[in-house]
């Protein structure tokens, strides 16, 4: 096949799919802007991996996310023994996500964590889980170590009583010692939690959740086979510097479909609003940070949000 024929196979890709994957311009402050990415250099020669290499480029996913389903659209094209343009890829074989090793994997937790608050005290983390909020997480920024231990176990001290699962961001030896129910991770974490502290926390029983934010992230956070992922940022967000683009809600629905044996949290900019576009993507738990501290009555918006998100399953 030659070049101008794999140009015409990108083409019929973006005519396809870019209604759902390319720019989205809605001009509110849930909006999100996709552009088109430079193509990276080829792993392959493969027609149908050259093609989809430069659709998923034009359609704004950065490269090592575009380099990953272009392989997966080469897989699924010898799989199925044809090109369809049509198929966006989500079967898990064709990204080498295989079955989950039931010697290697984290904990179990449950495929609807529900409403997930991200709070940074201990002292928010008891407020919210006595409110009723089902999954919460510390995120407690220090470099002191005696500060950390102490505000992880308070926060294991806050939640007892309730019904909330705690998860500890990031600080996972004091999450072990204090014991909490789960450690977040990000994917900067993983590159620095060896194998052996990863066997160390999966020992334990503790669960994990690793963030992810694309293809390449998720074919990643698969490897260690974590107790759940996260799925994100889904909208801007002024929280944090991402290193990567919102992702929206077309790109999130494909994540769905493509790491349906996890459960799945949405977190980014998710406003209440959008609660029900979110859910009926398949995610089983919507994490908020803004929405609950922020609240000028953080109880009562608790029980809002919880009662949203029951009505948008």
């Amino acid at each position: 096949m030659d070049s101008a024929e794999i140009k015409a196979l990108a083409q019929a890709i973006i005519h396809q799919h870019s209604a759902n994957f390319g720019a989205q311009l809605h001009h509110d402050a849930n909006s999100v802007e996709l552009t088109p990415q430079p193509v990276p250099p080829a792993l392959r020669q493969d027609p149908a991996y050259l093609a989809a290499l430069e659709a998923c480029s034009e359609l704004g996913f950065i490269a090592v996310d575009a380099q990953t389903l272009a392989q997966a659209w080469q897989r699924q094209s010898e799989r199925t023994d044809q090109f369809d343009v049509t198929h966006w890829p989500d079967d898990p074989r064709d990204f080498g996500l295989g079955k989950a090793d039931p010697a290697l994997a984290f904990a179990h937790c449950p495929r609807e964590l529900g409403l997930y608050g991200v709070l940074p005290t201990a002292e928010w983390v008891g407020r919210m889980a006595r409110a009723g909020v089902p999954t919460v997480q510390l995120r407690f920024k220090s470099g002191d170590r005696a500060a950390v231990a102490q505000e992880v176990k308070a926060a294991v001290e806050a939640v007892k009583g309730t019904q909330a699962r705690l998860f500890i961001n990031d600080h996972w030896q004091a999450a072990l010692d204090a014991g909490a129910y789960g450690i977040h991770v990000g994917q900067e974490d993983l590159d620095v939690i060896g194998q052996r502290d990863l066997q160390t926390i999966r020992s334990s029983g503790t669960r994990l959740g690793v963030s992810t934010h694309g293809y390449a992230e998720m074919v990643r956070a698969h490897a260690v086979q974590p107790s759940y992922i996260a799925l994100g940022a889904v909208f801007p967000t002024t929280l944090k510097k991402m290193a990567t683009a919102p992702q929206g809600l077309a790109r999130l629905a494909a994540y769905v479909r493509l790491m349906q044996q996890y459960p799945l949290v949405a977190i980014g900019g998710i406003s209440e609003d959008l609660f029900p576009a979110v859910r009926a993507t398949g995610v089983g738990s919507v994490a908020v940070v803004r929405a609950l501290v922020n609240a000028p009555d953080p109880e009562a918006a608790a029980r809002h949000l919880l009662a949203r998100m029951q009505a948008a399953a």
